[in-house]
């Protein structure tokens, strides 16, 4: 870390309110807290409040994102870590084994950030076919890693009968299946997306609404089987192609190495997975 943004962390820590504000933060660990909550138990007015977490969102040692109505704070663990790099990067003379760890608390917290399952959306036109195969298949193969869901932007009445027959034939759970418009994930009360990906080109151009969390996305086109022609075998085909397609590209996405990639490491490689056509290409 710059020597000059490391004394602008301090300079906003230097102060009791703004530190007790942080640690707050840093103790509520992904789940954040919306600045009321901070006020009330630190016992401070709100406006009070604003003013010191604007300081901290200035230092960089802070983050705020939209969760429906209301805005919730982060404490910005890369910057925390920067901070205790810049301190103790020549710890002991360059015998950092003598040196008692001084990360372990935010290692413990960025463990338990991690552990927990991120939230994956799908979308395409009609969630009828290609986001409902692709729901399915990371929440068998992301299971622990992720939570799946999909929606459409002009949801069908329901799962294209060639849909639910594949993921049986493929031993899925098919119960939760439903066809659903993507206005109820932009809702207050609904799950806040880590990752939100487009699985049709129509879904992809179309203005998506503004989901809670500010997302990570990506453009996972894939061919739309319900449009395929031919007898019903060729027509089958095609959703199992569709299939194969999106296996392919999950199972690279479930085995990326996120604690190792930066945001913008990560979105390149998450752009790169939309390129992929096969498992030979793939693996390559």
């Amino acid at each position: 870390m710059d020597a000059n943004l490391a004394l602008t962390a301090f300079a906003a820590l230097g102060n009791r309110l703004r530190l007790d504000a942080f640690r707050l933060l840093v103790q509520a660990g992904p789940e954040g807290m919306p600045a009321g909550d901070i006020a009330d138990a630190l016992g401070v007015r709100q406006n009070t409040m604003s003013a010191a977490l604007s300081v901290l969102l200035q230092a960089g040692l802070v983050e705020n994102r939209r969760d429906g109505r209301i805005i919730r704070y982060f404490a910005t663990l890369d910057t925390v870590r920067g901070v205790i790099d810049f301190l103790t990067e020549d710890c002991c003379g360059g015998r950092p084994d003598l040196c008692a760890s001084p990360g372990r608390g935010l290692a413990a917290l960025m463990e338990k950030e991690m552990s927990q399952p991120k939230n994956v959306l799908f979308l395409c036109t009609g969630n009828s076919a290609r986001s409902l195969i692709a729901e399915a298949i990371l929440n068998r193969l992301g299971a622990g890693k992720f939570r799946a869901y999909s929606a459409g932007s002009t949801p069908r009445h329901g799962p294209h009968p060639y849909t639910l027959d594949l993921l049986k034939r493929l031993n899925h759970d098919v119960s939760g299946i439903r066809s659903k418009s993507w206005d109820e994930f932009a809702l207050p009360e609904a799950p806040q997306m880590d990752f939100v990906f487009t699985v049709c080109d129509n879904a992809a151009a179309e203005p998506c609404p503004v989901w809670p969390g500010q997302p990570m996305t990506a453009h996972w086109g894939v061919p739309d089987p319900v449009l395929a022609e031919g007898t019903e075998a060729e027509r089958r085909l095609a959703f199992s192609e569709a299939y194969r397609m999106l296996a392919n590209r999950i199972s690279i996405f479930v085995n990326l190495p996120m604690k190792s990639l930066d945001k913008l490491s990560l979105q390149r490689r998450l752009d790169d997975i939309g390129e992929v056509s096969d498992l030979k290409e793939a693996q390559s």
